[in-house]
């Protein structure tokens, strides 16, 4: 006879006190996401659809239909904004996990332990300067009558260039400054996976004569893959957003350099500060719907071409 498998029966979370207990605990964490995310949401998809007036509030404030969204198929701006927040979105995304891998496999190169984490400290320190400070650094660098740049010029008997008057410059200024500023993060992720490698694949690969760059091709390389595509779909996400306070605080907000420097988020910002919220709110959710379908199709061609490194 075939012996019955006894089934215990779980105990109700309903009626369970250490549950009830771990449940209240989340109590505050939960009561803080509803008030400060979720309830903002709401008004984030109710705004773009209302002639919001401030003194009205939102719930008081009159529908308006699509009103809000004809600007952006009327303004004049519109396509030199698109164009430089995407193209610098997709140009920052390769750019900077190329620099990253390369530096993240620079540093798991070096044995010395002492130089590594002197190295790891210099490249990771400006991450954690605020991009204010950034700014004056880099107006200190390249100012037009104080700047280090103008003054090794006219030291050799060269004219000074006053790239602040110039938009030409900006988009290798604004990459170099992009790349100072997030190497350090960017690169540290890619080290922890490397570290985490098996060490005796290393051991097996010198063995079969492998030299460095074979063990960084078909080793290092390798397990670093999962973690570019993981990044790149979830940074496909920010494509249409951009960096808000690299656009406008390197640059001083210069509108001569607008048609280099100008994305979307310093577009909003200029319109905000005349009292436009209905804009703001509809840029927002416009970005978070086309955020939404990048990570979606992003994620979908990985899977196609490498099911194992896909998100979801």
């Amino acid at each position: 006879m075939k012996k019955k498998k006894l089934r215990t029966k779980r105990k109700s979370i309903w009626k369970d006190k250490a549950s009830w207990e771990l449940l209240l605990l989340c109590l505050p964490a939960l009561i803080g996401y509803i008030v400060f995310n979720y309830i903002p949401m709401g008004a984030a998809v109710m705004i773009p659809f209302k002639d919001y007036k401030f003194s009205l509030g939102i719930l008081g404030s009159e529908w308006c239909g699509l009103d809000n969204f004809k600007w952006i198929l009327t303004s004049t701006s519109m396509a030199r904004i698109l164009r430089n927040t995407v193209l610098y979105g997709i140009w920052f995304m390769i750019i900077g996990t190329v620099v990253n891998v390369g530096i993240a496999l620079l540093l798991f190169e070096i044995r010395n332990r002492r130089a590594l984490k002197t190295y790891q400290t210099i490249i990771t320190f400006p991450n954690f300067m605020s991009m204010v400070i950034v700014g004056y650094v880099v107006y200190a660098l390249l100012g037009p009558r104080t700047g280090l740049m103008n003054e090794v010029l006219t030291s050799v008997g060269m004219e000074r260039i006053d790239v602040y008057m110039e938009a030409g410059f900006w988009p290798l200024i604004l990459t170099l400054v992009n790349l100072w500023k997030g190497v350090g993060m960017g690169s540290m992720m890619y080290f922890a996976s490397l570290m985490g490698v098996d060490s005796t694949l290393y051991e097996a690969a010198e063995l079969d004569g492998a030299g460095r760059w074979q063990k960084m091709r078909y080793i290092s390389i390798p397990h670093l893959i999962p973690l570019v595509c993981i990044f790149t779909i979830m940074g496909a996400g920010s494509l249409i957003n951009g960096n808000f306070d690299l656009f406008y605080v390197i640059p001083r907000n210069t509108s001569i350099l607008y048609d280099t420097t100008d994305i979307l988020n310093t577009y909003v910002y200029r319109a905000l500060s005349t009292g436009n919220y209905a804009m703001g709110a509809t840029v927002g959710l416009l970005q978070s719907l086309i955020g939404v379908i990048l990570v979606g199709a992003s994620n979908l061609i990985v899977k196609k071409v490498s099911p194992d490194n896909s998100l979801f």
